[in-house]
């Protein structure tokens, strides 16, 4: 997973689109990220920041989780659009889990 807001880089369109996604995603559910991954076979799973009083999850962690529960057996990429710095340290290895 490539981490940059360099407009500058050339990114595949497939790249851009799941930018766009997960920005889509942030934007749409007013949450404070939002995450797209791409699988194996191409299939796209895009989700936000989930906060319940039960369940707290990154919106990347979430969108690993989407991909797993539908079969995907590893990631071609990922991304994530938030206010922070950089992915956590958790989301990273969730990425690596199953990439």
């Amino acid at each position: 997973m490539t981490q940059s807001t360099d407009p500058g880089i050339d990114l595949d369109p497939e790249d851009r689109k799941i930018i766009t996604l997960a920005r889509s995603a942030r934007a749409r559910n007013g949450v404070p990220e939002g995450a797209a991954v791409r699988d194996e076979t191409g299939r796209t799973y895009v989700a936000g920041t989930v906060e319940l009083a039960s369940l707290q999850l990154s919106a990347l962690r979430t969108a690993v989780a989407m991909a797993v529960a539908s079969g995907a057996t590893s990631l071609e990429a990922a991304a994530v659009v938030t206010a922070a710095d950089r992915a956590s340290d958790e989301d990273l290895a969730a990425v690596r889990d199953l990439g």
